[in-house]
């Protein structure tokens, strides 16, 4: 029987840590039976801190006994969960197995969400800076399997980015699960009171089994 561990990176625009999505997200994986942390990854700092803090905690996890890691990540948390499964570089410890995403951050090439490219890059970032961190074109035919999920009404970070990276994933061959629901805003977490959009929680459950992650 393998040994799996969740890492949540919760959102926060790259200045804060979300509270909404930490401790109660790690919670409901657990309820789940999977054993789940979330890690409070540097904020108001410049690549590649974050980036290297993130590899940092998949190490850590692997040295604790972890076979398998998935990443699930939210917003500016759902871009460093993304970068640190597709930038290149990564050692074999620090490879992800999975990885889950709720309304990311993908493109720093889109003039949307500018707070956190700002908070990442400075607002001076030169257009090698972007392309590097932009998750659409960081996707390879080795990457893990994704599980995407955006609103069409989010206005913080438009769906534009999901839709640019479930196309990289489709483009590469990579297996993934994209879901956009019509209504809600942005940060909706669980989205327990958030209409179509509460269902990602039992999608998100439906696909961890089909990949081998719950029984």
């Amino acid at each position: 029987m393998t040994n799996d561990h969740v890492i949540v990176l919760p959102g926060g625009g790259y200045t804060r840590i979300s509270d909404n999505e930490s401790a109660p997200i790690v919670a409901w994986l657990e309820s789940l039976g999977m054993s789940a942390s979330y890690f409070a990854y540097p904020v108001n700092t410049r690549h590649p801190a974050v980036l290297e803090a993130v590899r940092g905690e998949i190490r850590a996890r692997r040295d604790a006994g972890a076979d398998r890691i998935a990443l699930l990540g939210f917003s500016a948390g759902g871009h460093a969960a993304g970068h640190a499964a597709l930038a290149p570089g990564a050692s074999a410890r620090e490879r992800v197995d999975l990885v889950m995403l709720c309304y990311p951050v993908v493109s720093m090439m889109l003039p949307t969400h500018q707070v956190s490219r700002e908070t990442l890059l400075g607002r001076d970032a030169t257009p090698e800076q972007r392309v590097a961190t932009s998750l659409d074109l960081l996707v390879t035919p080795d990457a893990p399997p994704f599980f995407v999920w955006h609103t069409a009404e989010d206005d913080a970070v438009p769906v534009q980015h999901s839709y640019l990276l479930g196309m990289a994933l489709a483009g590469a061959g990579v297996r993934h699960a994209l879901h956009v629901f019509a209504r809600g805003g942005h940060g909706l977490n669980l989205a327990r009171d958030a209409g179509g959009a509460r269902q990602w929680t039992d999608l998100c459950a439906a696909w961890l089994r089909e990949e081998g992650w719950l029984p």
